[in-house]
């Protein structure tokens, strides 16, 4: 008997999510740090909250368009890579069929496969598609992990502004005596709540994602708040 459909076991792997995971934690991680930086760096060198503002206000706008336009080029880079690999394939098919079913046999039997179930396994893929058995044991391309450069680049533009907007509204709502500190302390926990969340999504260690991102977020913080201070001495 067949099982049913709500029987059927569902299995849900974080590589699934490896393509906008990746963007959104890095959009977000950006834009909190560089903004936050900003911020306290500016603050520290100036008298006047404006300045601020104005430099934190660019810097999420900016920072959000430099993402997009960089995402996208990145990920467009490595589309192109994958097509070309893929009609590379299918030339190399085309020219030599046995060749490359052997060549697909080969592969099996590298993974544990004995001789005889490699090589029929591999006459059973190639007739079923060629392509995509190369695709995925030949060059290691599946549609999970498959290059999708408008997702990355909208995906980076709009973690990079809510993450920005993080520093930027605690800059705002924070007096202006004591707001370099309260910014770092706010965007710390931003960045640690990412670091979880991250972690969380993608099935890795939680403790670690934290505290690496806690300890380099705030030695770059530390660093632009030490220069902004060093610069509204001396000028």
């Amino acid at each position: 008997m067949k099982p049913s459909r709500q029987s059927r076991h569902r299995e849900r792997h974080a590589i699934a999510h490896i393509g906008w995971l990746r963007a959104a934690v890095l959009g977000a991680h950006d834009g909190i740090l560089s903004t936050a930086s900003l911020i306290v760096g500016v603050a520290e060198a100036s008298a006047d909250v404006r300045p601020v503002l104005i430099a934190g206000g660019a810097g999420l706008i900016a920072g959000a368009l430099s993402m997009a336009v960089g995402e996208y080029v990145s990920v467009s880079s490595q589309a192109d890579v994958e097509q070309a690999d893929l009609a590379r394939e299918q030339r190399e098919l085309h020219e030599d069929p046995v060749g490359e079913e052997r060549e697909l046999a080969g592969i099996y039997r590298t993974r544990g496969l004995p001789h005889d179930l490699a090589a029929e396994v591999a006459n059973k893929l190639m007739e079923h598609d060629a392509l995509e058995a190369h695709a995925r044991d030949e060059l290691g391309l599946t549609e999970m992990t498959q290059a999708r450069p408008v997702q990355a680049a909208l995906t980076s533009a709009a973690s990079f502004a809510i993450g920005a907007a993080i520093p930027l509204v605690t800059m705002i709502v924070s007096p202006f005596t004591t707001a370099p500190i309260v910014v770092l302390a706010v965007s710390l926990l931003a960045l640690a709540l990412l670091g979880w969340a991250g972690a969380r999504i993608g099935k890795a260690p939680v403790l670690r994602a934290i505290v690496r991102v806690v300890l380099l977020g705030g030695a770059a913080m530390g660093v632009t708040l030490g220069l902004g201070r060093l610069l509204g001495t001396a000028f």
